[in-house]
């Protein structure tokens, strides 16, 4: 009788910046493992991940029932995407009353399977109530973590100790539990962390679903062990649970266009332009598809690039206040003539909505990325040798932007949030300290460099040798395999008694 394939059950919380990391986590599991994948999520995304797959793939996209009138969220919210901020407390919230459903929706994949228990499942950051569910099922769970170890640490502690409480807005403090990332600034505090007393709705949901990680069989992460390991250890620490670094794990540039919002320019275009510039020459600046900055500090970064005198590409979206897949009105929100001098001057590309960002960072011409640094857009940028310039606009952003100046020296900052005040000189400065040939710019480049080549050995699986992530990779297999055996020596001992106990009978 030939064995039965194993097969993998993935859920990502309802948000693009979850669900594309998770995707490309199927993917990656898919081309390298001989597994079945299932991904779970609600109905509307579910539809929007049909087209994201490639053809070839077999990755089965499984609906869980969702109605988020039921949760006083507008009909048809189901996606952080589509909704305004102070609601998505209300989407995590909602969640986490999708328990009894996944474990109806896990129970019959069993059923449809024959008896047969999913290998595992791997959960999201947010669903910590998964685990419970897993651990009755009898299956192996994981959560797995789309941000870098220092920055979800930071995120981690702060939610369960709230140390900031009471302390000044101009002040620091430190992280009782996590003394290895040194002062925090209130300022790198998120809007809803930095207003956090313990009694507020986001203090009461971390509160309840972030401990909930230690009932788990561990974390994976999109990162890589070489250069992200204080925030590794953090959580061996604390919760006494593996942690498996196996990043990066990116979308292909084929897969990533799948899912890319509309495009603003085409990677033709775009490399066609990025070859008739220097080496080294061009900064390319985006906030990723959720972020926009303020109107005032829009015209600041414009005047800071025409002042700079550097080549750059631009990604623009309406300044907060508007629509951000709206249209975008140049004369309103940059300074007067601005793209009319740029086009002349063929100094710069100014991309609405969206562009190609792998062919850019992996572009010989590009020098560095003003980014708010989503760990995806870092590992991007890292993973080509690109500095980065931090400006970090929520979540945990503002403790990547930390890590990489103070930690790893491949970043500046240049502001932080969505609200404060910014000067074109400032940033016009921090600019030329990165592209130039001064010292600071070199080590940056250079030390940007060896990240990139950890970050390649991490994922290189050759004849006689195999690197840390790869090996990450294997271990939390062969952990799921291994709670697989120990649960089938249970039910052969269990079908054994009951096999001596009918014969006394």
């Amino acid at each position: 009788m030939a064995e039965k394939r194993e097969y993998v059950v993935m859920f990502p919380f309802m948000a693009q910046g979850h669900i594309i990391p998770f995707l490309a986590l199927a993917l990656h599991i898919e081309k390298t493992r001989n597994y079945k994948i299932t991904l779970v999520n609600t109905p509307l995304n579910i539809k929007k991940l049909r087209s994201s797959l490639p053809p070839t793939s077999s990755i089965q996209l499984l609906e869980i029932p969702f109605n988020s009138c039921d949760h006083g969220l507008p009909p048809n919210t189901e996606n952080c995407d589509v909704v305004p901020y102070q609601f998505v407390i209300r989407l995590l919230e909602a969640s986490a009353s999708l328990g009894t459903v996944f474990k109806d929706l896990i129970e019959d994949i069993i059923q449809q399977q024959d008896g047969q228990l999913p290998l595992c499942i791997i959960g999201d950051i947010f669903f910590g109530w998964m685990a419970g569910i897993a651990q009755e099922l009898g299956v192996f769970h994981a959560v797995f973590s789309g941000a870098g170890g220092f920055g979800l640490a930071c995120y981690y502690s702060i939610w369960l100790n709230l140390p900031h409480k009471g302390v000044k807005a101009d002040d620091h403090f430190l992280l009782p539990d996590f003394q290895e990332a040194s002062k925090i600034q209130f300022t790198q505090l998120p809007i809803t962390m930095s207003k956090a007393d313990g009694t507020d709705s986001w203090s009461v949901f971390h509160g309840k679903y972030l401990p909930e990680w230690a009932n788990s069989g561990g974390i994976l992460f999109n990162t890589v062990e070489e250069f992200d390991h204080i925030g590794l250890t953090y959580f061996k620490r604390k919760l006494g649970t593996p942690v498996w670094p196996v990043g990066p794990i990116l979308l292909s540039i084929e897969n990533r266009a799948r899912v890319g919002k509309e495009a603003g320019i085409t990677p033709e275009f775009c490399k066609a332009w990025l070859d008739t510039k220097p080496q080294n020459s061009v900064l390319y600046v985006s906030f990723g598809s959720m972020n926009t900055i303020s109107s005032s500090q829009m015209m600041q970064l414009a005047k800071a690039l025409e002042v700079s005198g550097k080549n750059f590409i631009w990604v623009v979206r309406p300044p907060i206040g508007f629509e951000i897949n709206s249209e975008f009105k140049a004369k309103e929100w940059l300074p007067g003539g601005f793209e009319e001098r740029i086009r002349e001057s063929k100094k710069g590309l100014v991309v609405h909505k969206w562009a190609p960002q792998l062919e850019i960072l992996s572009h010989k011409s590009t020098s560095a990325f003003l980014s708010h640094c989503g760990w995806n857009s870092v590992l991007e940028s890292l993973s080509h040798g690109v500095p980065l310039i931090g400006w970090a606009m929520a979540a945990e952003q503002f403790f990547n932007v930390k890590f990489l100046v103070e930690d790893v020296g491949v970043c500046v900052e240049v502001a932080r949030g969505k609200t404060c005040e910014v000067k074109h000189e400032d940033i016009a400065a921090k600019i030329e300290l990165v592209m130039s040939d001064c010292m600071k710019g070199k080590e940056m480049r250079r030390k940007a460099s060896k990240v990139g080549e950890m970050i390649k050995n991490a994922m290189k699986d050759e004849k006689g040798f195999k690197g840390s992530s790869v090996k990450a990779m294997d271990d939390f297999f062969n952990a799921a395999r291994t709670m697989r055996g120990q649960n089938d020596q249970k039910q052969q001992k269990g079908r054994t008694q009951n096999l001596k106990e009918s014969k006394r009978g």
